[in-house]
């Protein structure tokens, strides 16, 4: 009997392959709204409807579903393409960034009944999202509206939904591997089961033998030359220490040989049979164990590694003092010194790394490689790729497509290099896609930090002395090591005055799973330390912590000292540290929270605040073209990638407040190699503050083009002559853009106009956040009763966009305050390899933050703006540890904040005679528990 199903309302026969799940079959007929997100059940981005009813379609066997029913996001709107209610409210409300979530949060919700929608928290149990911190979900499903209409020329300001909503919300935007490619060949990888070792013998003759399987590679086929997977403008700020394939692993889950077969089974089968003879090899795991003499070196120095010691395993330093801190020391009446520890944190985008490549014939006759990828870096992948295999770069296209998420780890090349390998050997298209597991032991992490901190202050809080010791885990490579370390030190010590300043930090190579860049780089690990520290020594001078800092940060056009090094193009170009405090005080005078607290928790409140620089340093370049099309709308060309940072939307905002018109007026082209200029990439918050100049800088020279070209056509004086959304009005009459560029087009007048911006002057942003917790002593559960961020954004482009920005890096804190942590067991293998062990908050995690913007003005950013992409996630992590240390009396200093870690210090604070926190009187709570 021939297996049938009904998806959409389309019938199809084809029989699933053994063991297919339903997604899979169900992405293999293009419904590629169906996303992979987990692979295991746990993250709901493959939701789709059988028989009407949700279910996880990574768990639900195709065969299951002969003879049913199956909808998809695609299907959920109306025979006429009207969207299905749930569609609609989510975009009215914006209820996504990324959007890879989206599909599965619009099947489950589109299915909930009035009583699962009065219980949230366990209706949306099974759907993560890992950008928008879940308010904006919660109120896409209650129906509250929060898309402006937009308006001619006043877009900038106002909250105007993503130019990619209505493909978001419809399961029709296309992200890296939505797409069908003709004789697509599929690649797994060999990863190596030990810490370090040397590969002896290798034989692939087993695999090859494997019916589908086309090549196996291993070192002897990979380029000698070595680079970093991390990408900057400046290769040269990382190590060269990594090889395609190598023959000396250094971490469990370093690739050994690469498999390419006509399908992921037959691969997989293939790297099960390749047999390998390794020769282990000494390997250290804790980063100061690495520095001491005798510790086994992980990389040999070479004459172009860059690697600043590699015979004590540093990869990078900087030691600096300015003052004397023994004087400082001296001088004060109160010394605070404490180590604290941050640990592993993964990115977990719900898209994972991977690539796919083939060959097309450019427009010269000739053969070029096109790659598609999930990058927010494009250019610099196409130049480590030419680099790499010696190719020009109109031979090498690399696309983007719509990013699922990112948050600094796809600011590395982890999946290109290798697929561009298998193509130009087998000159076949081919994929590479990593699983859940995989982004866990293959991938990237946050850096783990042992930050030493030194304080002195005198008896009126004045700060006298501050000092750090940074240890950073680079892990086995040093991609972003050296400039994640030398970032930490920086703002988070600049931003307070103290007359002596001193820092030692060290990057360090061990055996374990490589750290790269992650959201904020570097200084949200010591912040944790810096802002722990400075609520200490106020509370043991008896001083207001807001008060103790208001004493001591640095002022509008004061100098910023950092005993790393200046920064010379970075600048106060607007201040709001003041007001972000004074939010936060106003927060304080007014709040009435705790009375939420059950009878005999403990009751505490606790801020920390950051500084951050808009833009990474040593230049950060965007070029950003703005042209009339000759339907009278427009056209930009920018690089900058979209990942749910929202840069699309900006781009098109400033775009149309320039040119007088409205956002659904301007189309825009990205991420692509082949039709945009060279942008640096989207990380360091640069898609805004940097990308965002360079439109600013095209849509200016147009509107001057168009209005001085108008003004000739029209025999008009060009000051009587003003855009429109459609039209150019010449002393009183419309001059239609459609008119005007066929005018412009018979004269060879070219209606468009360039914009660079370089990323230098840089400016700073700040951020404060405030907690009231409640703590049971007797289990050590927290619960949040109150989030309140103030965030310095300069002048804010999208509101409800900047506020989504702010949410989600909130709740990304949050979950790398209390829970997330990857964990390596003595072996150096990740022991967290899935969302079921490595917990990402939920929705009952999260609490509604109350999110307030200063009003400032930049004189750097375009039209007053800064970044904020980033910062909000700096002062999450002190704020919530020094609310604990106010409701407990305990100081916590190493993260994450577990339950059963806070119950045991309650208890050995009370065996040691200790008094707690009172307790607070009882009154329900209306806040999720953690």
């Amino acid at each position: 009997m021939t297996f049938q199903i009904r998806v959409n309302e389309k019938a199809f026969d084809a029989d699933p392959r053994p063991g297919q799940c339903l997604r899979t079959y169900l992405r293999d007929r293009g419904w590629f709204g169906v996303k992979k997100g987990c692979d295991a059940g746990d993250c709901g981005a493959c939701t789709v409807h059988v028989d009407g009813e949700p279910v996880h379609s990574c768990l639900y066997p195709a065969v299951r579903a002969e003879g049913r029913a199956v909808t998809t996001v695609e299907g959920l709107a109306g025979p006429e393409g009207e969207l299905h209610p749930v569609q609609r409210k989510f975009l009215d409300a914006q209820g996504f960034q990324c959007g890879f979530c989206t599909a599965g949060f619009l099947m489950t919700t589109s299915k909930l009944d009035d009583g699962q929608l009065a219980d949230l928290p366990r209706a949306l149990k099974g759907n993560l999202c890992r950008c928008t911190g879940y308010r904006a979900i919660e109120d896409a499903i209650r129906g509250d509206r929060h898309v402006e209409e937009p308006c001619p020329g006043q877009s900038v300001g106002r909250n105007l939904g993503a130019p990619a909503g209505p493909l978001v919300v419809t399961g029709t935007a296309r992200y890296t591997f939505d797409i069908e490619v003709a004789g697509l060949l599929h690649m797994k990888l060999l990863r190596s089961p030990h810490p370090h070792a040397r590969i002896v013998r290798i034989d692939t003759a087993d695999a090859l033998r494997v019916p589908g399987v086309h090549a196996v590679f291993t070192h002897h086929d990979a380029p000698r030359r070595l680079f970093s997977t991390a990408r900057h403008e400046h290769p040269t700020e990382d190590p060269d220490d990594t090889r395609v394939l190598d023959e000396v692993v250094r971490f469990v889950g370093q690739r050994v040989a690469a498999v390419v077969a006509d399908s992921d089974g037959a691969a997989e089968e293939g790297c099960r049979r390749i047999a390998v003879e390794y020769e282990l090899l000494p390997y250290v795991l804790d980063p100061e164990e690495a520095m001491r003499p005798g510790a086994p070196v992980i990389h040999p120095k070479g004459p172009e590694t860059r690697i600043a010691r590699a015979e004590s395993n540093v990869v990078g330093e900087v030691h600096g003092e300015t003052g004397s801190v023994e004087e400082g020391f001296a001088d004060a009446d109160l010394v605070y010194e404490e180590t604290f520890r941050t640990q592993r944190v993964q990115h977990a985008s719900l898209e994972t790394h991977g690539a796919l490549a083939w060959f097309e014939e450019n427009e010269n006759g000739g053969e070029r490689i096109v790659v598609r990828s999930s990058t927010q870096v494009p250019f610099l992948t196409r130049r480590a790729l030419c680099a790499l295999y010696d190719l020009p770069e109109d031979r090498v296209r690399v696309v983007a497509g719509r990013v699922g998420g990112g948050f600094g780890g796809k600011q590395e090349m982890l999946a290109e290099d290798i697929v561009v390998l298998a193509v130009m050997r087998l000159k076949r298209p081919v994929k590479l896609e990593f699983t859940r597991a995989e982004q866990f032991f293959g991938a990237t992490t946050r850096h783990p930090f042992t930050i030493g901190i030194k304080a002195g202050a005198k008896r009126d809080g004045t700060l006298t002395a501050l000092q750090l010791r940074v240890v950073s885990n680079t892990g086995a490579y040093g991609n972003h090591g050296p400039a994640v370390m030398f970032h930490s030190v920086g703002e988070s010590m600049a931003v307070y005055r103290a007359p002596h300043k001193k820092v030692n930090a060290y990057s360090v190579y061990t055996n374990c799973v490589p750290a790269g860049a992650f959201r904020g780089y570097g200084l949200g690990q010591v912040t944790f330390a810096v802002e722990s520290a400075m609520d200490e020594l106020a509370r043991r001078l008896g001083i207001d912590p807001l008060v103790f800092r208001e004493r001591n940060i640095i002022g509008p056009g004061e100098h910023m000292i950092s005993p790393g090094g200046e920064e010379e193009d970075l600048h106060i170009a607007s201040y709001g540290l003041d007001e972000c405090l004074e939010v936060i005080r106003r927060a304080l005078a007014e709040d009435r929270s705790a009375a939420a607290a059950p009878e005999g928790w403990l009751v505490g409140q606790g801020t920390a605040m950051s500084m951050i620089a808009t833009g990474p340093p040593g230049g950060h370049f965007a070029d950003a073209t703005v042209t009339l099309l000759e339907d009278g709308r427009y056209d930009i060309a920018v690089g900058t990638a979209e990942f749910g940072n929202g840069t699309t939307t900006v781009h098109q905002q400033i775009t149309a407040g320039a040119l007088g018109t409205t956002v659904d007026r301007i189309a825009i082209r990205q991420s692509d190699t082949d039709v945009v200029r060279h942008d640096t990439g989207a990380f360091g918050s640069a898609g805004t503050v940097v990308a965002g100049k360079a439109v600013m800088q095209a849509a200016n020279g147009l509107a001057e083009r168009i209005l001085t070209f108008a003004a000739e056509h029209a025999r008009t004086p060009r000051s009587l002559c003003r855009l429109l959304a459609d039209a150019v009005e010449c002393d009183g009459r419309p001059v239609p853009l459609k008119e005007l560029h066929e005018a412009a087009h018979d004269k060879g007048v070219a209606l468009a106009a360039d914009g660079h911006w370089g990323g230098s002057p840089r400016s700073v942003a700040f951020n404060a956040q405030w907690f009231r917790i409640a703590v049971d002593p007797g289990t050590g559960e927290i619960k949040i009763l109150r989030s309140v961020h103030s965030a310095d954004a300069g002048k804010v482009m999208n509101p409800m966009q900047c506020r989504g920005q702010v949410e989600g890096g909130v709740a990304q804190a949050l979950g790398a305050t209390l829970f997330e942590q990857v964990l390596v067991d003595g072996g150096g293998k990740v022991i967290t390899p899935a969302f079921r062990r490595y917990r990402l908050p939920a929705y009952a995690d999260v609490p509604r933050t109350e999110v307030h913007f200063m009003q400032t003005s930049d004189a750097i950013g375009p039209l007053g703006a800064k970044s904020m992409s980033e910062s909000p996630f700096n002062p999450v992590a002190p704020a919530f540890a020094n609310a604990l240390r106010d409701a407990t009396g305990v100081r916590f200093t190493e993260l994450p904040l577990l339950r059963d870690g806070v119950w045991l210090a309650l208890e050995e604070h009370r065996a040691a005679g200790a008094v707690p926190g009172r307790p607070a009187r009882r009154h329900p709570s209306r806040e999720g528990s953690v």
